[in-house]
């Protein structure tokens, strides 16, 4: 079982940056893949950055890529996004969400993904 957490959410100017947090419980963080998804009013969630477990796969939605990025500590059991040069449509809440899957394998599907935290807003004003 995981319990994860994010913070790090708020209100920023378009141009601005944030970084998202996501604490997780337990010993065994280091063997998830790891996700942020995010869901605007109206529309459905997005899979926006994921990290494979042995950290050597990333994935970033094109929407993102070159601005966006995603790291993870496993010693401090956390998982970040620092969201750089933020626009508008970049405003959602955002969730991590951790999978059982081990290896390089980075599944892209919501539906792979056991664990989500609670979420944080991100309101980005233009």
């Amino acid at each position: 079982q995981v319990q994860l957490v994010e913070s790090g959410g708020g209100l920023v100017q378009a141009g601005g940056s944030l970084r998202l947090s996501c604490l997780a419980s337990g010993r065994t963080f280091s063997n998830y893949a790891m996700g942020w998804f995010r869901q605007a009013p109206g529309k459905e969630r997005e899979f926006v950055a994921g990290l494979s477990q042995t950290g050597d796969h990333t994935y970033y939605v094109d929407s993102v890529k070159g601005r966006f990025t995603i790291s993870r500590d496993n010693a401090k059991i956390a998982l970040y996004l620092q969201m750089n040069s933020l626009k508008a449509e970049d405003t959602a809440v955002y969730y991590c969400a951790a999978s059982l899957d081990r290896g390089s394998y980075l599944p892209l599907s919501g539906g792979q993904y056991v664990y989500w935290g609670q979420g944080t807003q991100v309101t980005v004003s233009s």
